[in-house]
């Protein structure tokens, strides 16, 4: 720590010390933090867990004393390069009281993490112990905190009161944990596949690793060609190359469960002649659209002016109704006149007829 904290190349270097609500790194100058590892009283304190610390003059100053241990040489991820692989060695700053809680390494890898400093405690579950059980489902009460100090102090001794109460039955069939404390200078193997929880017990300095070996490519293959994809067919790739027979092996998986590598060539041809067929279905789809929308335009516009003939035609032939009806109704009025002269005697005096006795005759 005296080391760390004295250091030149370090002492300006920011560290990742944790993520915000965003789920954003939240970073800090070595220097401050060991002031605040010092000072601190956090019920969960911030706690250096950098991946990047091979980046840079400080970084790489670290990486000079880092060494894989000799029984965890076989690293089959290096086959796909550095800035293709995902984070997969940590360095490791912790207060006291700081931790993890439980969980289960990424992409089924396996890990090992080796103490330089301080004390950690370790609680490991096998991997038939199910991930409800091994996180206290049901043991946890209300407004509690999901910390690692508290999981120590409080949830792991209720599962394991509610493991012995159950006589081994049920949920708690072949329950088993292991607890241990590890000292510095002491490297822990972590299995793939166990669930498993850290809280340092004082303040801490360790690096970890994970890796993928041929002891575990199995589950690694089948959790990386669905959670890595691209990654996944660049390394089948080197595997062709560098170990045939786990290449055949990742395409016994595949076969074994109907699955089909996203960025193999001929997948990417199918693809690419489907989105082609989906784009020009969609192109002829939309030109048929503008096509209906065109007739019906035009439809519409040729029964407007059949519409509009017709009206004009009624209208003109009303008025040349109205115009005959008009003169015959004059030529009736001539004609009753005469007749109602010559029936009062053929006088050849007129009589007045008063315009109301017409429109009454008529």
């Amino acid at each position: 720590l005296e080391r760390l904290q004295s250091d030149p190349d370090l002492r300006n270097r920011m560290f990742k010390v944790g993520e915000d609500d965003d789920g954003k790194s939240v970073k800090m100058k070595l220097k401050h933090f060991m002031r605040y590892l010092r000072d601190n009283r956090d019920d969960s304190p911030l706690y250096i867990f950098d991946s990047a610390f091979d980046e840079d003059r400080g970084g790489k100053k670290l990486l000079r004393d880092y060494k894989v241990p000799s029984y965890f040489d076989e690293d089959l991820f290096h086959l796909v390069g550095e800035r293709r692989r995902p984070p997969y060695r940590w360095f490791l700053v912790g207060p006291e009281r700081s931790g993890t809680c439980v969980h289960i390494d990424p992409l089924g890898t396996a890990a090992w993490n080796t103490l330089l400093n301080g004390q950690k405690r370790w609680v490991l579950f096998p991997p038939q112990v199910p991930k409800h059980i091994a996180k206290g489902k049901g043991l946890i009460r209300k407004n509690e905190d999901d910390e690692a100090v508290h999981y120590f102090d409080f949830i792991l001794p209720r599962i394991k009161r509610r493991a012995a109460a159950s006589g081994g039955t049920g949920d708690y069939k072949n329950f088993a944990c292991y607890e241990f404390t590890q000292h510095a200078g002491e490297t822990v193997y972590i299995p793939f596949g166990w669930w498993h929880a850290v809280l340092n017990v004082t303040h801490t300095v360790g690096i970890t690793q994970n890796f993928c070996s041929q002891r575990n490519f199995d589950i690694v293959w089948t959790k990386t060609r669905t959670g890595r994809k691209k990654m996944a067919y660049k390394w089948l790739c080197q595997l062709d190359t560098h170990y045939p027979h786990l290449a055949q092996r990742a395409r016994e998986l595949n076969t074994q469960s109907d699955f089909v590598m996203k960025y193999e060539p001929e997948e990417v041809r199918k693809r690419e002649e489907e989105e082609n067929r989906r784009r020009k279905a969609k192109k002829e789809a939309k030109e048929a659209k503008k096509e209906l929308k065109r007739k019906a335009k035009l439809s519409k516009s040729k029964s407007y002016k059949s519409a509009s003939s017709s009206r004009a035609s009624s209208v003109s032939d009303g008025i040349g109704i109205v115009a005959t009806a008009s003169v015959d109704d004059r030529d009736s009025s001539k004609r009753l006149k005469g007749s109602m002269e010559m029936e009062m005697g053929g006088s050849s005096k007129s009589r007045a007829i008063s315009p109301d006795t017409v429109d009454s005759i008529k």
